[in-house]
């Protein structure tokens, strides 16, 4: 995931004091905007980049074996193509689409940037939620374009990846399962990408990105001391959130998650 911002210095400072994140700069030498890769603890967690024209927002991409392959798949379901796959430098190929709603998504083919590695840790990603206005017809997109499965939970619709557990159990998070044992946890929830939810009233759809955070109550005095605001907090029997917009007004949501116990 990436954000687009009117002042990259001024994001850099808001969310290395918030999540602990250092930064590279990656653009070439010459390029109109900045490309800044957010690392935690030596991995890599998030990207900010120069608005250009563009809306400051976060951005959830997709990874894809085969970006041209992948865009025409997707216009063929009816997606719509808003910036056709490009070369990112040694980074990867990128494209830029929207769903048969509008909400846009963006697809990546890793070369030698494979995407996010810092995963549900503190300051890492944590998921990527569909606010949508037709559940049906989010999932019969979806289900075509990715192969996810949609589990409709008492308190939530899951998505989930096959295989996307064992991919992390392999790669940057060993302990996954053993940390995610217990009666209590949605079967299958090692695999789970993201969350279905209505938008609400007058909400257009979109992806919204959530990260994790080690103490909601923390991250949202840090992110007011930092500049942002706070738009609203929510507890529920697993989650502690916190609903931010940063000071380039991106919105992002800091999760601490809190399973039942017993």
């Amino acid at each position: 995931m990436d954000t687009q911002q009117p002042d990259v210095e001024a994001a850099m400072a808001f969310y290395g004091g918030l999540f602990g994140w250092e930064f590279e700069d990656t653009a070439p030498t010459g390029a109109a905007d900045r490309y800044v890769i957010a690392t935690l603890d030596g991995q890599e967690a998030g990207a900010i980049a120069g608005t250009g024209t563009g809306i400051p927002a976060w951005h959830t991409y997709v990874s894809v074996d085969d970006a041209d392959a992948a865009a025409r798949h997707l216009l063929s379901i009816g997606a719509t193509l808003k910036s056709a796959p490009a070369d990112s430098g040694s980074g990867a190929v990128h494209a830029v689409l929207a769903d048969p709603e509008g909400a846009e998504f963006r697809i990546w083919q890793a070369r030698g940037r494979p995407g996010a590695q810092a995963v549900n840790l503190p300051g890492g990603w944590n998921f990527s939620d569909l606010h949508t206005t037709n559940i049906d017809a989010a999932v019969a997109f979806y289900t075509k374009a990715f192969d996810w499965q949609f589990d409709n939970l008492d308190f939530g619709t899951m998505i989930r990846r096959p295989g996307y557990g064992d991919h992390l159990e392999a790669t940057v998070d060993a302990n996954i399962r053993v940390r995610q044992a217990g009666d209590a946890v949605p079967r299958g929830f090692e695999d789970a990408v993201a969350w279905l939810a209505p938008a609400a009233p007058g909400e257009r759809p979109h992806w919204h990105v959530t990260f994790t955070v080690a103490d909601r109550d923390r991250a949202a005095k840090d992110a007011e001391r930092l500049g942002g605001g706070i738009l609203r907090q929510d507890d529920t029997e697993w989650t502690r959130t916190v609903l931010i917009r940063d000071p380039g007004g991106a919105v992002f949501t800091a999760s601490q998650y809190t399973p039942p116990t017993g």
